[in-house]
């Protein structure tokens, strides 16, 4: 069973950011569990994060979601924003980003020690960002990328599309760079999946990302094995 709520984390950037938390139903003596920060695609908060999340959550991880488009009344120039802290590294994003990390270390539920970092397209790239900075033990990107090389980065599972026109190559060059660089890692492309092959989206928003070069959409066999590869990864290094 979990237990899921939404939330309101101060930031560093003033103010606060809403997010949405889920995690394990406390127990009579449970210890504290590893936490995850999940970072959405450029969808946002959508229902298949939230699924996400809880499909996490109920394997013992509590998982906190912030909403990083909620910043500002524009929503198209806050996703800009977001999506340039993303490409350079600088930016709002990342002050939300390590508000939210801190936020979830305070949480009596959440062992402080024990905090991984997860997340899609967009998201994956944040992941990546994330996973050098030294604060977290275990990095999840699904179809992200990020600048190379990761010098100090945490360990990585890293999932990706061979139909991906958007990312192309981008996992072999994260697999040859994590070697090179002595970081424990399992990157593997998925041949027969293309971009957001973890997600469904419906509609004529779905329907046309699936007939561009990205092929995004839904593939359930390569989005089963991704996410036993990625538990079974956390469970070794979180």
């Amino acid at each position: 069973m979990t237990v899921e709520s939404d939330v309101s984390i101060p930031s560093l950037n003033g103010g606060t950011l809403p997010g949405f938390l889920v995690r394990p139903e406390d127990t009579a003596g449970s210890a504290p569990h590893p936490a995850l920060l999940m970072i959405y695609e450029a969808f946002g908060m959508t229902a298949e994060m939230r699924r996400i999340a809880r499909e996490l959550a109920a394997e013992g991880y509590t998982v906190l979601v912030p909403d990083l488009f909620a910043r500002g009344k524009i929503r198209a120039l806050c996703v800009a924003a977001t999506m340039n802290a993303m490409n350079t590294g600088k930016g709002a994003a990342l002050g939300d980003l390590e508000s939210a990390r801190r936020w979830l270390v305070g949480q009596p539920t959440v062992d402080g020690d024990r905090i991984g970092t997860i997340g899609f397209c967009m998201g994956g790239g944040f992941a990546l960002l994330l996973a050098d900075t030294g604060l977290y033990k275990v990095s999840a990107p699904f179809y992200g990328r990020a600048p190379l090389p990761l010098e100090r980065a945490c360990p990585v599972v890293g999932s990706y599309g061979g139909r991906d026109g958007f990312i192309g190559d981008y996992g072999d060059e994260l697999e040859a760079d994590l070697t090179r660089n002595g970081v424990p890692h399992d990157v593997k492309t998925y041949p027969e999946a293309g971009h957001s092959f973890m997600t469904r989206t419906e509609g004529v928003s779905g329907a046309i990302a699936s007939r561009t070069p990205m092929h995004a959409e839904y593939h359930e066999a390569s989005a089963t094995d991704a996410m036993n590869r990625v538990l079974t990864f956390f469970r070794e290094h979180l």
